[in-house]
């Protein structure tokens, strides 16, 4: 990759600025492709933004940047999109610091942030250079995803598509989605989430597979699908709702009855049982019937010792006698059969004969 430093003014970056969710983002007279199909969306901070006018402001050196020569004379940027965002929405008026905008500074101050200069390296080279390269150098302090640097390695029409739906602020997938689903989607999590679902964790080789595909509508479609099927089955919403693993469960009992009315009166009683620990894996455990999900409450040690002595240390399965430290609980009331994690409800089985009983 050929690379040569050069000094580029803001006001020459700010020339013909234009931020467009669908359109993307230009400047440098329009020939400076701020936000390329592999970048990242905005993520700056409020803090961080402000930082960067603060550094440029006391004449401070912000650390360089990074611009791709394409073949027909426009650039592209590699690295740095952040800064320029930052600097640029500053300029043309979209957001003030310490309660002034760029229009209430005097003219002194204002050419004062139009003359710095930046330092870009302008860089020419074929596509894999240019990912190589920006995988390399990333942004200090702001780390990329892993969907992001998948993204970067997957570019095209594909994927600008899907971003559509699942990678901005207020996107389609947001508004049906938040509610259950972590993450932001300018952080591309529910871009990553959403592709790990459809293809069972095979993310890479889904995104290699439709790089080139014209529309994202199989993702788009499965998600939608998805989350109709989550609010009929589970129609009244809960807090512990936010999260699961919806992917596993839709894609393995999408095409079973179940009866929503008896699944909530269910939930509801799960809800209110205090053996169980972990109230979001209810969701998962009236659908497979795993007790795994919900993490029961385990016996106390004083629970175990009064059991143990109680059994002067005798299993009740292989009449054995053990140490304590040889020796599991175990509910003899099984949780699952209406047994609580009472101390009358404990027996010490050996190691042994308690994982045979449990299937271990």
């Amino acid at each position: 990759m050929k690379i040569e430093l050069k000094e580029i003014k803001i006001k020459e970056v700010a020339n013909g600025y234009f931020n467009d969710n669908e359109e993307g983002v230009v400047g440098f007279g329009g020939n400076l492709n701020i936000r390329p199909k592999y970048q990242r969306e905005f993520v700056y901070k409020d803090k961080q933004r402000d930082a960067v006018i603060e550094t440029v402001q006391k004449n401070f050196p912000l650390n360089v940047m990074y611009w791709v020569k394409n073949e027909d004379d426009t650039y592209e940027v590699l690295d740095g999109q952040q800064r320029t965002i930052s600097i640029c929405e500053y300029v043309t008026g979209s957001y003030s610091l310490n309660s002034m905008y760029f229009n209430n500074l005097t003219d002194v101050e204002q050419n004062q942030i139009l003359d710095y200069k930046l330092m870009v390296y302008f860089c020419e080279g074929n596509d894999k250079e240019k990912l190589d390269w920006f995988k390399t150098i990333n942004i200090a302090g702001e780390k990329l995803t892993q969907q992001e640097l998948r993204n970067a390695i997957y570019t095209g029409t594909w994927l600008t598509e899907a971003k559509k739906y699942f990678s901005k602020t207020g996107c389609p997938a947001y508004n049906i989605g938040n509610d259950f689903m972590n993450g932001l989607p300018i952080r591309q999590d529910y871009l990553e989430t959403s592709i790990s679902w459809l293809s069972n964790d095979k993310i890479e080789q889904y995104m290699a597979e439709n790089q080139h595909k014209p529309n994202a509508s199989e993702l788009w479609l499965y998600f939608t699908s998805l989350m109709t099927w989550i609010k009929v089955v589970f129609p009244k919403y809960r807090k512990e709702m936010k999260g699961i693993n919806y992917g596993f469960l839709y894609n393995n009992y999408k095409d079973k009855q179940f009866d929503a009315k008896k699944l909530e009166e269910e939930i509801t009683a799960l809800m209110q049982d205090e053996d169980v620990t972990r109230k979001s894996g209810i969701y998962e455990y009236v659908l497979t019937r795993n007790e795994k999900y919900l993490s029961i409450r385990a016996f106390t040690d004083k629970q175990k010792r009064e059991a143990f002595e109680r059994q002067k240390g005798i299993c009740p399965k292989c009449k054995v006698t053990f140490e304590l430290n040889e020796m599991e609980a175990d509910h003899i009331t099984p949780w699952h059969s209406g047994g609580k994690s009472t101390a009358d409800n404990c027996q010490m089985l050996c190691k042994h004969d308690n994982r045979i009983k449990s299937g271990i």
